[in-house]
């Protein structure tokens, strides 16, 4: 499980870069969780991240300094957009939210990995599914990439990290 590192690592070897995450998702899509499993850390203490400008957790400090110390100088950004694939009543506002994510202005044309989380449970939508209710193909100004994923079990979190990886690099 060295996800995030391992692009780092892959990315550190090329041009030195300073690159911007930016996760964002309904609340419940495990995005909390997603950064505990991209830092190694423990996944089983979750509790619902109470929303603060002043606080973020361990694992989000421990990735902002891992990127800000990693890596400098060109800057790129990176979207990811966190879905919880088994809730599909929320399907419609997510797909608001991330409509609006990729118009806007100031990320035009950045990439956009989404990730189809919570794919361990069995009511989970298929990532191809989320897409084609999503309308992601009718997003051409970007690559993107939907990635079926559990950030419980850590099970399509690596994919998504090597397809960062990929698409950063090119």
């Amino acid at each position: 499980k060295n996800g995030l590192l391992s692009v780092i690592q892959k990315l550190k070897g090329s041009t030195e870069l300073e690159l911007r995450v930016v996760l964002l998702g309904l609340d419940n899509a495990g995005k909390t969780t997603l950064l505990k499993c991209l830092a190694s850390e423990d996944v089983n203490t979750i509790t619902p991240t109470q929303v603060s400008l002043n606080k973020t957790s361990p694992a989000e400090k421990r990735l902002v300094e891992i990127f800000w110390s990693s890596l400098q100088c060109l800057l790129l950004h990176l979207q990811v957009y966190d879905i919880d694939s088994a809730d599909k009543k929320r399907f419609e506002e997510t797909g608001l939210e991330l409509s609006e994510l990729i118009d806007e202005e100031n990320l035009t044309g950045d990439p956009i990995l989404i990730f189809a989380n919570k794919q361990d449970l069995g009511t989970a939508s298929l990532a191809s599914e989320i897409a084609e209710g999503l309308n992601l193909h009718t997003y051409r100004d970007r690559v993107w990439q939907i990635q079926a994923c559990s950030a419980l079990t850590g099970e399509g979190v690596q994919d998504g990290m090597n397809w960062i990886c990929n698409n950063l690099v090119k």
